[in-house]
């Protein structure tokens, strides 16, 4: 048993750097993938499985920065990433912007240790007092994200409505993977065609080493703590994300610079994934598509399976850390050999195949509208985040309605 936990662990990790390699295959489609197939359920135990679906999860928190920051094909956890994580590609500092959430990442796999008996504890007590209140919390969390756009607030409001409607549109075609076209054209397609359109050139990338990056370690401490803050909240409200919980955690810590909110998305996208099994475990509501995969396999997990899957968390991040500095020198080394518009252009066929592989034509129009809804907001400057109304104005509306 102990040596299929291992196998399990290993290859669940060289999963997660595909997933976090190539955008559009998501940790949430392989999931689906591996419960469909009855071979995957009859020949392994369920914990071997959660084993692999949680190592896969953490090492794609840790790799998906790679693509988001070198390409501009982010996923929805890696996206707001895309912004400071470009400006330093285009100084020549990519690496050491993945070097930055890593920082955020491994720190996140420490902070857990502390936050996993926290949660155990408290939410047992805390979630059905908070259970009434959530629609509001979102709204009120929806509030903030818009009215935070420092000039073109009424944009901002109307972008998040046309997202929340193309997301209940989306939700309501029976789509297989409805989120991957919606997700996939709001923040992948989207900053593709941009860069293409840009005749965006990438310098040569300068491979840093560790002491040469330096960060304050009140830089770490304000990032740390705004994750601290944020993070809890979104792993067990719906719909509310990493990119989400890393607005309102710089919001209240005051503005953060941009080596600051790196270490910030690192953090936040692993301690979200992380506390969603948590959650799990403390009150059987999953927050994340891998939580919904290990519910599906272990319906009641006990305190046992909790302890597999921290130390799970704990060597997948390990190696992680160390996958990611890997495959972050062979990018940087490789980049500005390429033509970037060539490379845009071959990423943007790869996800439109995707697309129309796992949802079909009418996934593909999704995507098509997606992609220009996408487009619409970066033409306007508007922050891209706003384009999450596609979760979270369908979820309010089915807590209220």
């Amino acid at each position: 048993m102990i040596l299929e936990l291992i196998v399990a662990l290993i290859v669940g990790i060289l999963c997660g750097v595909i997933t976090g390699l190539l955008p559009g295959i998501h940790i949430n489609l392989v999931s689906v993938i591996l419960l469909s197939f009855s071979f995957f359920l009859s020949h392994f135990s369920p914990l071997v499985l959660v084993v692999f679906i949680v190592s896969m999860s953490i090492c794609h928190t840790f790799i998906d920065f790679i693509p988001s920051i070198f390409l501009g094909a982010p996923d929805e956890d890696s996206v707001l990433s895309v912004l400071p994580g470009h400006e330093m590609l285009n100084k020549g500092r990519a690496y050491e912007a993945v070097i930055l959430t890593l920082y955020g990442s491994v720190s996140a796999i420490i902070l857990l240790f502390f936050l996993t008996p926290i949660f155990i504890y408290t939410l047992p007590y805390l979630y059905p007092r908070i259970q009434p209140i959530i629609p509001f919390i979102l709204i009120l969390s929806s509030c903030f994200l818009f009215f935070s756009e420092k000039q073109k607030k009424l944009w901002a409001i109307i972008i998040f409505l046309l997202a929340g409607f193309l997301g209940i549109a989306v939700f309501n075609l029976n789509l297989k993977e409805p989120l991957l076209p919606m997700l996939t054209g709001l923040f992948g397609s989207s900053s593709l065609i941009t860069s293409i359109l840009k005749k965006q050139k990438i310098p040569k990338q300068k491979i840093s080493k560790f002491r040469n990056i330096k960060i304050k370690k009140s830089s770490i401490f304000r990032s740390l703590f705004a994750s601290l803050i944020a993070s809890p909240l979104c792993s067990f409200l719906p719909a509310l994300g990493s990119g989400q919980a890393a607005v309102l955690g710089s919001e209240v810590t005051g503005d953060l610079d941009r080596k600051e909110f790196l270490i910030l998305l690192g953090s936040i996208n692993t301690i979200v994934m992380g506390l969603s099994f948590v959650t799990l475990y403390a009150i059987q509501k999953a927050r994340t598509g891998a939580a919904v995969a290990v519910g599906e396999l272990i319906p009641e997990l006990t305190t046992s399976n909790l302890i597999v899957i921290i130390a799970t968390i704990f060597f997948a991040g390990i190696f992680a850390f160390f996958l990611t500095i890997f495959l972050a020198k062979i990018f940087s080394k490789n980049i500005s050999k390429f033509s970037y518009n060539k490379l845009s252009l071959v990423i943007l066929v790869f996800l439109s195949t995707v697309v129309l592989f796992f949802s079909g034509i009418l996934g593909f129009l999704v995507f098509v509208v997606s992609t220009f809804l996408g487009l619409t907001c970066i033409y306007l400057s508007i922050k891209r985040i706003n384009l999450m109304g596609c979760l979270l104005l369908p979820t309010i509306l089915i807590y209220l309605l």
